[in-house]
């Protein structure tokens, strides 16, 4: 199971919010790409950049910022946030960003995202950002009136493999994954499932890699060193 670290861009600064909320934002850094190159030197082998600018105004903010980090890792960047248009999509991947993340696109233009699997296949992942098992939209400040699970159902329809979900409730919060709406995602013959949201300790990321989920993004834990990174990727390697 891949240990996926994330960096939230929000003002060209990463930061982590709590449960979503732009009010409540914790600066991590001024430096996304020193932030970038901190996790790469500690083994991970692929990064997780969210534009949260993006994901709020609905079309991507912090372009230079992620150029920046493509071009000094030479691990895969994957990217979400205010992807909502092919023209933007087709824009970050020539950036050199390995994926993008469709979330609110996935729930108001499904034909945007029959178009982009087909074309680009496992480029393509969507995000599903679930509160209390509904759909949020537009960087977690709407609700749509779709549920998870019907949305990634339709996901895996339209031909796409990886799915992202996080529990905005568990977001930001140090408790741990919701476990059991995970369960229920992950099927045999199903889109793989990457987890997100209240990841707090090594033993949540060796339950999740016994879940089967393909991977687990890891946020504020890592930035409170409530995880050590290279402990827990040693840790899940010899397990």
């Amino acid at each position: 199971m891949d240990i996926i670290p994330a960096i939230d861009l929000k003002d060209g600064r990463c930061v982590r919010l709590y449960q979503g909320d732009f009010a409540q934002a914790t600066v991590y850094g001024d430096d996304p790409v020193a932030m970038a190159l901190r996790w790469a030197d500690m083994g991970a082998t692929r990064l997780h950049v969210v534009d949260l600018d993006g994901a709020k105004g609905g079309r991507p903010v912090n372009t230079e910022a992620v150029l920046g980090i493509v071009r000094a890792l030479k691990i895969p960047v994957q990217l979400g946030g205010g992807l909502r248009r092919e023209e933007d999509i087709n824009a970050a991947l020539a950036l050199g960003v390995e994926r993008v993340i469709l979330g609110t696109a996935a729930v108001a233009q499904a034909d945007l995202v029959a178009r982009v699997a087909a074309r680009f296949g496992d480029q393509i992942i969507v995000g599903v950002d679930a509160r209390d098992g509904m759909v949020a939209t537009d960087g977690w400040t709407s609700t749509a009136a779709v549920r998870a699970t019907e949305l990634i159902d339709h996901m895996a329809e339209l031909g796409v493999r990886r799915i992202i979900y996080t529990d905005i409730s568990r977001d930001g919060t140090l408790t741990e994954p919701n476990f059991a709406a995970l369960g229920e995602l992950i099927r045999p013959g199903g889109p793989a499932i990457i987890a997100s949201g209240g990841i707090a300790a090594t033993p949540h990321l060796l339950r999740l890699a016994k879940l089967g989920a393909e991977g687990a993004i890891v946020g504020k834990a890592i930035y409170t060193g409530a995880i050590d990174l290279r402990e827990a990727l040693a840790t899940l390697a010899h397990s």
